[in-house]
């Protein structure tokens, strides 16, 4: 039909992209890559460049419900989405994310409201439910049933109520004030326990979905002889605060009801009547004391109200009811969270002070000052710690960075919370991150020595080494690789001597003779990768040899 096509269809409204933030909708259990958000085009971010720029997506929490699709721009589901699993506790579901943009060191926050599908049908906790009536109660008499539980929202959810099987009995349904209904069983005609034990009803459930969904609950209803007094519980109402570190299997409250009646009607059983699904994981009512403990531990963050009904009633079916209102107080119980969003692996040691490094975000889950985050940056190093925009920092530059003195920086930033009395080191996280400082030519290749001096005998052989020199250049990589040459040097020196480019290695390239020349002074030339040269000059010494005879 097309109303199912439309339901699974990606239903999008792009409603603003002010301030960083976009707000998109789509509704649950899409499939996987379906389209979100065009982010290139609300953001006005350039395919090109987007493709060239390191940009991701990131949830909040360890889930990653979006993802990126990185040839169009568009924000695509990353799996599908059950709206009922995610937000089961709240009326209207977002989800929020947010877009790293690493290049330019930008965030932009992102909003997705997930949308209900009727894809649950309203059901009761349990599917046979027995009733025990006096046949002495007069029509009218109301008595309440248990309601159906259906995690959809909207139209989707729960909307009406429907017994059948019996003119004995009737339906009312109240309306609370928050527009939830309670269901009640009507006694519209007297009972004759010996005309009929027992009577037989269906409850049906419906949902406004199209086609619309039902659960039902088969109520057998017993017939018991006279039983004047119900039930009355000592209080209308209990309420108790406890904190949500109390140990599992504690005893919150005791509820106590008593009846006047004398032997098994006077005997009075506790039955959970209302509760949400969460609070009935939680907590455990003891049909015999009325004691009400924990199942399991407690999460302020999680819950930090509920409210159950209680009702006690006795063997002739009297009841009375009563509500019990658990408010759950915080405790620092959580640890500061510190994610690095972008970070540069390495930066030129002539950047400009100020220039970030690193993008971090931090996050307590507690509230109050439990939850108020301060951060700190170790060591005496040239980078300082600012807050950007709520719980996001930026590492920067604070003074001009020197390769040459310091190569390589670890940073080391603390983050702790407000909690009285604090958390030590459970509450401190530290992030090392690791900065590699690139090198800037600023240092010219420096000989060992300004004047290289040597003695060599004239006649040796073509390729002889004469001496061997040194330059060494601080920088590094390309900047700090040395070759040497000659200078300004006649064409003779050049005929005679040859210089090894790698090595510094000064060798004969012709015959030398101490009758011709006795020495020779030339210039040597050393040059690194950056263009930067050093000087130092050459003296070597030609010795005699008996090389020529005495001529008459």
């Amino acid at each position: 039909p097309r109303q199912r096509v439309l339901l699974w269809g990606v239903l999008l409204t792009a409603w603003e992209a002010a301030w960083g933030q976009l707000r998109y909708s789509i509704p649950e259990e899409v499939p996987k890559g379906s389209f979100v958000g065009d982010v290139a085009r609300d953001l006005g971010l350039q395919l090109p460049a987007l493709r060239d720029s390191s940009v991701r997506v990131v949830s909040e929490g360890r889930t990653q419900y979006f993802a990126l699709h990185g040839k169009t721009g568009h924000l695509v589901t990353a799996g599908r989405i059950d709206r009922e699993h995610l937000c089961r506790l709240v009326e209207k579901c977002v989800l929020r994310c947010e877009l790293i943009v690493e290049g330019e060191m930008k965030f932009y926050g992102i909003e997705v409201e997930i949308t209900d599908v009727n894809d649950n049908a309203p059901s009761f906790k349990e599917i046979e439910l027995e009733e025990r009536i006096s046949e002495t109660t007069v029509p009218g008499a109301r008595f309440p049933l248990p309601e159906a539980h259906d995690p959809d929202s909207g139209r989707n959810s729960l909307q009406s109520y429907e017994l059948s099987g019996d003119e004995h009995f009737s339906l009312a349904v109240q309306t609370g004030p928050g527009g939830d209904q309670h269901p009640e069983l009507v006694l519209a005609k007297a009972l004759d326990r010996e005309e009929a034990a027992f009577h037989e009803l269906v409850l049906t459930a419906s949902d406004g979905g199209d086609p619309a969904r039902t659960g039902t609950v088969r109520i057998r209803v017993t017939v018991r002889d006279a039983n004047d007094n119900a039930p009355v519980f000592s209080q209308a109402e209990y309420t108790v605060r406890v904190p949500e570190d109390v140990p599992v299997g504690s005893i919150l409250v005791t509820v106590t009801a008593t009846d006047s009646d004398d032997g098994l009607n006077a005997y009075v059983k506790y039955s959970m009547k209302k509760a949400t699904d969460m609070a009935s994981d939680i907590f455990h009512l003891d049909t015999d004391t009325g004691d009400i403990t924990l199942l399991r531990t407690l999460d302020f963050e999680e819950g930090d109200f509920y409210e159950l009904e209680v009702q006690a009633r006795d063997d002739g079916g009297l009841f009375d009811t009563t509500k019990i209102a658990i408010a759950v107080t915080d405790i620092n119980d959580n640890v500061p969270e510190i994610s690095v969003r972008s970070a540069l692996g390495e930066i030129s040691e002539d950047v400009p002070q100020g220039t970030v490094v690193a993008l971090l975000h931090v996050q307590d889950s507690d509230l109050g000052a439990n939850g108020e985050v301060r951060c700190s940056l170790d060591g005496d190093i040239p980078f300082v710690l600012r807050s950007s925009h709520g719980s996001y920092y930026s590492i920067v530059t604070a003074r001009e960075l020197d390769r040459e003195q310091v190569s390589e920086y670890n940073l080391t930033v603390r983050a702790a919370d407000g909690g009285s009395p604090p958390l030590q080191s459970s509450a401190v996280l530290a992030l090392r991150i690791r900065v590699n400082v690139t090198d800037a030519n600023d240092n010219p290749p420096m000989f060992n020595k300004n004047v290289y001096e040597a003695q060599v005998a004239e006649n040796l052989p073509a390729g002889s080494l004469v001496l061997r020199v040194r330059a060494t250049d601080a920088d590094a990589g390309s900047n700090g690789r040395v070759s040497y040459s000659f200078g300004n040097v006649p064409d003779g020196v050049r005929a005679l001597f040859s210089v090894d480019s790698e090595s510094g290695e000064i060798r004969t390239t012709g015959p030398l003779d101490f009758e011709d020349t006795s020495k020779f002074v030339f210039a040597l030339e050393a040059r690194d990768g950056g263009g930067l040269t050093g000087h130092c000059e050459m003296q070597i010494d030609i010795t005699d040899e008996n090389d020529n005879a005495p001529e008459i």
